[in-house]
């Protein structure tokens, strides 16, 4: 019998993890089966445990659970521990384990584009959970400096005082999103503002040699200025097959190749 998978969220119709899963199984060789899980709002901690009381054996989250599925786990990773959030889920002798991969998949995306990481400066547009989900992953890969913006700066300051301690090695910042200045290696967007449709204004005062967009599949003011800047710029599709992989390898044991699947 197949090994039984799952994401699960509200809304999940959208959900392509069932598509990357299913690639990475084809290409290496493993029987598996991967649904999509809708949850009602105040169902989620009955749908995760129906899911593993019938066999499953690991489990995505995506939005609005991921700090629920925090909450539920008896053992955490590190990185999961930081972000305060999970998007992936196992059991290993009857315990709840979280991990999240999502800041891997920034990295490992990144890294497919041939961006360098090692001593670089980088700004990240937004404080929110997005951004506290890749600070500790992007660290590791070297990263020496993260300016984070955002319109709110008490919260970049917030976020910053709640994550310094894990990342010494680093020097974190805070600005406000009308303070938008410097020289960075390269610019992240990790606001709802392209998929909101607000205009997202860089500043000729901010300068940068590459631009990531979190979100995909939708028109980015944050990459059409980049682009009109000739700044190599990419979408968030890479770092969603990222997170993928890298949850497939938490549960398979078998690491697919990024670069096979973009």
């Amino acid at each position: 019998m197949s090994k039984q998978f799952a994401v699960v969220g509200n809304p999940i119709e959208q959900s392509r993890s069932p598509e990357l899963h299913h690639a990475f199984a084809a290409k290496t060789g493993i029987d598996l089966t991967y649904s999509k899980r809708l949850a009602p709002l105040d169902g989620f901690e009955a749908n995760i445990q129906d899911f593993f009381a019938q066999g499953g054996i690991g489990m995505n989250v995506t939005v609005p659970f991921k700090e629920q599925a925090y909450a539920q786990c008896q053992v955490l990773t590190e990185r999961a521990r930081i972000a305060g959030a999970v998007n992936t889920l196992w059991m290993e002798n009857g315990v709840l384990h979280g991990d999240n991969t999502d800041g891997q998949g920034l990295v490992e995306a990144i890294r497919a584009l041939d961006w360098n990481l090692e001593n670089t400066d980088i700004l990240i547009i937004g404080a929110g959970g997005a951004t506290r989900g890749v600070i500790y992953p992007l660290v590791q890969a070297g990263v020496k400096k993260i300016v984070i913006a955002n319109r709110t700066l008490t919260r970049a300051e917030q976020l910053i005082a709640d994550l310094k301690d894990a990342v010494p090695q680093a020097e974190l910042q805070a600005i406000a999103l009308t303070d938008l200045a410097g020289d960075f290696d390269i610019i992240i967007n990790a606001t709802s503002a392209s998929l909101s449709g607000d205009a997202l204004i860089l500043p000729e005062a901010l300068q940068f040699k590459h631009a990531y967009e979190m979100a995909y599949g939708k028109p980015s003011t944050f990459l059409d200025q980049a682009r009109a800047r000739g700044v190599p710029s990419a979408e968030g599709f890479g770092m969603l097959v990222g997170q993928a992989i890298e949850s497939f390898s938490i549960w398979n044991g078998v690491k697919p190749q990024l670069k096979d699947f973009l």
